[in-house]
């Protein structure tokens, strides 16, 4: 039980995901308990995006300089707003607001990431401190930028062989020789979502129009024969690799939709099995939008050696959400909140931008 003296703190975690979903809200508390760092997650709440918003934000790679200064902008008091909301409507009084920003930019290679939502917009909407932009100095450390979850993973999870986000992206975290290792695995909501609204709708409920496609052996082999699977980690993926890369391969296929679908599918239970069947009886913590796509949860779960844990559903929705509030309470205690094993920057570092009235 958590002590009465015990010195806990109250984050606010924004979280826009590459998938376009929505902003994902989260209300946490964080207190330490024997040397281990606790939470819970009292309320939370996922704003759906209006269309003129995911339009936007959609378009924002393909604006000029002084459009995408704009929209940061606009997008940082639009972040503003809905955090008020949230907070006035659950009677909330946090002490911070962390928040990931909407990736517009990620090419570590050539020392760029950009991820929009203004700080300074966020703190003069809410009158609260606000940390952001927690992917830059890491870049400018000669890191990845990514992922950062990890570091949550390994604190707040610990008890996991693997943790497994199913997002607009796959990536997995897990300890090897007591170092924390994390990476990008492959495309997953962001590619079955691209394929699912060329059959006029939004996503693939279940996996059910998936589940009822056909293999394609050749389209499988040319997924899995892109260059970045050949790789090793630390390494991640970003919307621009998926429209150079991964796109063209689903676009030039004449198969059917739904067997391209079918075959993404068994692409990214592939991919995540050859991750994770370096070990047997292992625990793998599944969350992300793709833990709720009984499809492939199936078919990840017939590829692998370890047994899937498919939590609560707050937790499957608000995971990042919530670590994103621990990365940025440990950056406003000016703790280490980027491991350098896991995006290869040149030292662990604490990272973030703060704003404050």
């Amino acid at each position: 039980m958590k002590n009465s003296e015990t010195k806990s703190y109250r984050v606010v975690g924004l979280m826009s995901g590459t998938s376009l979903d929505g902003l994902d809200i989260a209300y946490c508390l964080f207190w330490e308990e024997n040397n281990k760092w606790r939470f819970k997650i009292p309320v939370a709440h996922t704003y759906d995006y209006p269309q003129i918003w995911k339009s936007r934000l959609r378009s924002a790679v393909s604006m000029s300089g002084q459009e995408l200064v704009q929209l940061n902008n606009e997008y940082g008091r639009y972040l503003g707003e809905l955090a008020n909301t949230f907070i006035l409507d659950n009677s909330l009084h946090p002490d911070l607001i962390a928040s990931h920003g909407h990736t517009v930019f990620h090419q570590p290679e050539a020392g760029l990431t950009f991820q929009i939502g203004s700080g300074a917009e966020i703190t003069a909407v809410t009158g609260i401190t606000v940390v952001c932009d927690f992917r830059s100095q890491d870049v400018a450390l000669g890191g990845q930028g990514a992922p950062l979850v990890p570091i949550g993973d390994k604190m707040l999870f610990g008890e996991f062989d693997f943790c497994l986000n199913l997002g607009g992206f796959s990536n997995i975290s897990f300890e090897e020789n007591d170092v924390r290792k994390a990476f990008d695995i492959c495309p997953v909501n962001i590619a079955l979502n691209y394929l699912s609204q060329k059959l006029g709708v939004e996503f693939d409920k279940d996996g059910a129009l998936a589940s009822s496609g056909t293999f394609c052996n050749s389209l499988f082999n040319a997924l899995n024969g892109l260059p970045f699977y050949a790789v090793e980690g630390p390494k991640s993926l970003g919307w621009e690799w998926l429209q150079a890369q991964f796109l063209p391969l689903l676009d030039d296929d004449n198969s059917p939709v739904k067997d391209k679908l079918r075959t993404t599918i068994e692409h990214i239970a592939y991919q995540i099995s050859l991750k994770t069947n370096k070990i047997s009886d292992g625990k793998i913590l599944v969350t992300g939008g793709g833990a709720f796509n009984k499809f492939l949860i199936n078919r990840i779960g017939d590829l692998n050696n370890n047994t899937l844990i498919i939590p609560e559903d707050k937790i499957i929705n608000f995971k990042e959400a919530l670590i994103f509030a621990f990365l940025g309470l440990l950056r406003y205690l000016n703790k280490p909140n980027c491991l350098a094993s896991v995006t290869a920057a040149t030292t662990d570092h604490s990272s973030g931008a703060i704003y404050s009235l």
